[in-house]
Parts: C-alpha cells; sequence; structure tokens
C-alpha cells in the first residue's frame, strides 16, 4: 500500500515542484544562512529555504520518500522533486528552473552548450534493473528472453507469442499465438536510453540505435513514464514493456529473465543489480554503465541515476542545502532503497561520491 500511495502521489508531487519554482525564486534572497553542510546525515539541523528538483521519474519514488524522511533532520527546509523525465531534468537545470536534475544519463553532447561551460557535478545515488514485463496468462514458468529475440520483439520483427525464436529460448513452453503489444515510453527519457543503449551493446540485430527518444514501430503504444507504460503492459494481454523494477513490482507486473554477457538467465532484482554496477568501470567525474556488465550473476538491463548539480552555487546557503540533502541521499538514503526495491550504490562508489559533496560551493 505504501508504494501505490507513493505512485498516486506522482501528479502531486509534479505540481508542488512547479509551484514551488516561484516561491523559490521569491523566496531566495530571504532564507538564512545555516551552518552544516553534506555529511551523510544531513547536516546540522539549522538550514533553511527550498531546493527544487526535475528529471528522472526512476528517482521518483525514491526521492519522495528520501525528501519526507529528511523532513525530521532539517524541519526548516522545503525539497521539491517533480518527475517528467531525464530530457526534462537536465533543460530544468540548464535554464535554471531547478537546483538539481535527476538524471539517468550522463549530459549528452548535444545538450553540452546548453549549460554554458559550467562545471556540473554528477553524484550516483541508484541503480536498478530494467525489467522486461509482459502480460501472458497460463504460462508454466516466466518467459527467459535473449538480447537477440529481445531486438526483434520491440523492433517489430516478431508478432506473435509463439514465435519460434522466444520458444527456443524456453524449452518445454508452451506458447500462445497472442500478437505481441510494444508498450514504450513516448516522453525523452532515459529508460529509454539505458534499454536501447542494451540493446546496441548485446544484440547485434538491432537497427534503432540509442537515445532518449526512439522510432519505433508504428504500432507501438506510448505511457507517460515508468508508470505510464507499467500500465499499458497490465491491461493489454500480450503486451511487453520496458519498465524499472520499482515500478513493475508496484504494478504486479510479471517479467522475464533475461540472458546476460555471460550466458547466464538472470532475473531482475536487487542484487543483481547491484552486482552489475560493482562490475561497472566508474570515470573520474563518477559517470559509469552497469549495462551489460560481466558477472555470472549480473542482470544485464539496469540503470544508473544521478543527481546532478552545478559546482558553483549563487548563494552560500543554496550549497549547503545541497549537501545536507544530497550527502542524506548517499548516507542514510541509501538504507531507504532496497524497500523501495532500488538497488543501493555499491560502497565503493558511494563513498567517492559523498568525497565529492566538498566540491559544491558559492
Amino acid at each position: 500500500m505504501q508504494l501505490l500511495r507513493i505512485r498516486r502521489a506522482t501528479t502531486v508531487g509534479v505540481a508542488l515542484a512547479a509551484t514551488a519554482l516561484f516561491a523559490a525564486a521569491c523566496s531566495s534572497n530571504n532564507t538564512t544562512t545555516g551552518n552544516g553542510g553534506g555529511s551523510s546525515s544531513g547536516g546540522s539541523s539549522n538550514l533553511s529555504g527550498t531546493l527544487n528538483g526535475s528529471g528522472s521519474t526512476f528517482q521518483l519514488t525514491f526521492q519522495e520518500t528520501a525528501i519526507s524522511s529528511f523532513k525530521s533532520i532539517q524541519p526548516n527546509m522545503t525539497v521539491n522533486y517533480g518527475g517528467g523525465g531525464s530530457g526534462k531534468g537536465r533543460t530544468d537545470l540548464s535554464s535554471g528552473v531547478v537546483n538539481f536534475a535527476g538524471s539517468d544519463s550522463p549530459i549528452p553532447s548535444e545538450e553540452a552548450s546548453n549549460f554554458s561551460g559550467k562545471t556540473v557535478l554528477y553524484f550516483p545515488l541508484v541503480v536498478g534493473p530494467i525489467t522486461m514485463s509482459y502480460n501472458l496468462s497460463g504460462l508454466s514458468k516466466p518467459l527467459q528472453l535473449s538480447p537477440t529475440v529481445i531486438a526483434n520483439i520491440f523492433q517489430g520483427k516478431i508478432t506473435n507469442w509463439n514465435n519460434s525464436s522466444i520458444a527456443a529460448d524456453n524449452p518445454g513452453v508452451t506458447l500462445p499465438s497472442t500478437p505481441v503489444t510494444i508498450a514504450r515510453l513516448f516522453d525523452s527519457s532515459g529508460t529509454t536510453k539505458n534499454f536501447s543503449q542494451f540493446l546496441v551493446d548485446a544484440a547485434p540485430n538491432w537497427k534503432l540505435g540509442s537515445d532518449s527518444t526512439i522510432s519505433w514501430p508504428a504500432t507501438s503504444r506510448g505511457g507517460s513514464g515508468n508508470g505510464g507504460v507499467a500500465q499499458i503492459v497490465k491491461s493489454t494481454p500480450g503486451a511487453v514493456g520496458y519498465v524499472d523494477f520499482s515500478d513493475a513490482k508496484a504494478s504486479g507486473l510479471t517479467y522475464a529473465s533475461v540472458k546476460n554477457k555471460d550466458g547466464n538467465f538472470i532475473a531482475p532484482s536487487v542484487q543483481s543489480a547491484t552486482t552489475a554496477a560493482e562490475n561497472a568501470t566508474v570515470a573520474p567525474d563518477l559517470t559509469f554503465s552497469a549495462i551489460w556488465a560481466s558477472g555470472a550473476q549480473s542482470y544485464p538491463v539496469t540503470y544508473q541515476s544521478w543527481d546532478l548539480v552545478y559546482q558553483k552555487q549563487s548563494s552560500a546557503n543554496t550549497a549547503k542545502m545541497l549537501k545536507a540533502y544530497i550527502g542524506y541521499l548517499l548516507g542514510d538514503g541509501q538504507k531507504l532503497l532496497p524497500g523501495l526495491n532500488y538497488a543501493p550504490l555499491p560502497a565503493s562508489l558511494d563513498q567517492k561520491a559523498k568525497s565529492q559533496l566538498s566540491k559544491i560551493s558559492s
């Protein structure tokens, strides 16, 4: 019920975030400067003011839950987070509309000029699986899907569930002749970027490239955010969609095990996503990809999500508030993740992110 309550709050949260933008602009010169800063527990308790963020829908449940918990540590701070997708978050940050942006991918090269040469810091927060969720009844066990088969499903080349390629991945399973309905995101999304990047890396037959938006087959159905795709899958017999693990679990969806780089069919889980992240190579700016990572138990279709902030802030108070809130997300906030069906950061990466908090300045 708690997850469902959080999901229902999403639309309200977006509206509150938008409303708070005006309030933040009005109060930016009236907030008091607190002491405190970037400890993992949220800094000292006398910070006051408002932070606004938007972007990644992957982060949405985590952000909403963390904001509620953070309020007990910093009662005089207000943090708002609206979803809208990673592309919107980056646009809002570059336009000065928000203080931080949730993004499931690094800033694309074509967007770099939007940030006017300002240094953007990447704070990794969460990793997790992207499920291949489907709606088929009467199967004797959950499906197994290889990257080549997934690619052909989402390119519209496999149109019925009893296709011989799907059958080859699932020996002994009687498959129905139900038509395949592709469910996908229609907005600019890090989910789409990471899912399509998995297919670029793992499926030589994939022809649609990788981006935050894809030219999907005309017969596909688009949903807004992961929750929208989950709803299409849940309500449409024969549907299949890429949905993050947290939303898939909250919606009660069934999902496939996916063949990984080591040749094993692995089910999506908190642990299999963390295992993939542990095998990823992390760049000095803390960007990395856990997609198609090696490891016998690594789930191959993962996402990783960051909060993006400018290194140089307009005021000392905003810098302190960002250190406090992001420090909380990297500290006690990580303990919230498994209960929300997200995967915590590997310990070594979490420590690197905490060490970077000191770079936020005014």
